[in-house]
């Protein structure tokens, strides 16, 4: 009697299980285009992502939710003095020019740097993108994949304890407290640059002795290098391009920060 009920059980939640799933290979795409770059492939057995409504979303095709986190890249001219990517910036999927791109910056998204590759930015995306999948049989199939359409729920829906932020609802960016961005902000990260020096005897002395230019010879941070010991005397990496290791803060009263550096090597 208790395997009859345990079959009965299974019997009846293998129907709306097993509808999420899907029944072969399904790509996700970048875009509602079969020629973009796949994102995602959902082999067959595995769970479909979640639809959402998208508006303009041509027939045939599905936006799907995609959680993060995604590594994406961006220009390092795409990365403000405040180490925050412009508004409208296009994130990549690979470090290079012509590279697909996931979806493009917003001022609320959370997003973390974790690394350059030469004049590239790698950052890692927490939080939901759309990706797009075309319902319809592919070569040799008889059904198309079973995806539900019905608007995407919040799996990150929690309920908030005293002093912690609420998770956001998928596609949203995260609130964060003003405490915890003065949290994030103090985390080291890499930043790359030529390094300058800011002394001349025709000028007054700057509050610090060496700083990071862009490409155009525009200075974008100063480089405060009490923290490290340089086998190497720092003048012999003047006019280079270096990487430096650190913690970035405004200057007081100032538009300009500076990087507390705690390692620097040639790029």
């Amino acid at each position: 009697m208790l395997v009859r009920s345990l079959l009965f059980l299974i019997l009846c939640t293998a129907g709306p299980l097993w509808a999420d799933l899907a029944t072969r290979s399904t790509p996700v795409h970048v875009r509602p285009d079969s020629g973009s770059v796949v994102v995602k492939l959902v082999n067959p057995g595995e769970t479909l992502p979640k639809t959402i409504t998208v508006g303009g979303t041509p027939d045939g095709w599905i936006a799907v939710a995609l959680p993060g986190p995604h590594e994406v890249f961006v220009r390092n001219s795409e990365i403000n003095k405040s180490l925050d990517v412009k508004p409208g910036a296009p994130l990549r999927l690979k470090a290079e020019t012509d590279a697909a791109v996931l979806t493009h910056a917003t001022a609320e998204d959370d997003m973390e740097i974790t690394g350059l590759r030469g004049r590239w930015t790698q950052l890692t995306l927490n939080q939901t993108v759309t990706g797009y999948i075309f319902d319809a049989p592919g070569p040799g199939s008889t059904t198309a994949a079973q995806v539900k359409k019905t608007p995407v729920q919040d799996v990150n829906s929690v309920t908030p304890t005293a002093g912690s932020s609420a998770r956001p609802t998928v596609g949203q960016a995260v609130d964060r407290t003003a405490a915890e961005r003065r949290s994030l902000a103090e985390l080291p990260r890499l930043f790359e640059g030529r390094l300058s020096s800011t002394r001349s005897p025709l000028r007054p002395r700057r509050p610090f002795d060496f700083a990071l230019q862009a490409d155009d010879g525009t200075r974008f941070a100063y480089l405060d290098l009490t923290r490290i010991l340089l086998r190497t005397p720092v003048e012999n990496y003047l006019n280079l391009n270096v990487v430096v290791y650190g913690v970035a803060r405004p200057i007081p009263d100032t538009k300009d920060i500076v990087i507390a550096v705690e390692s620097m090597q040639l790029r």
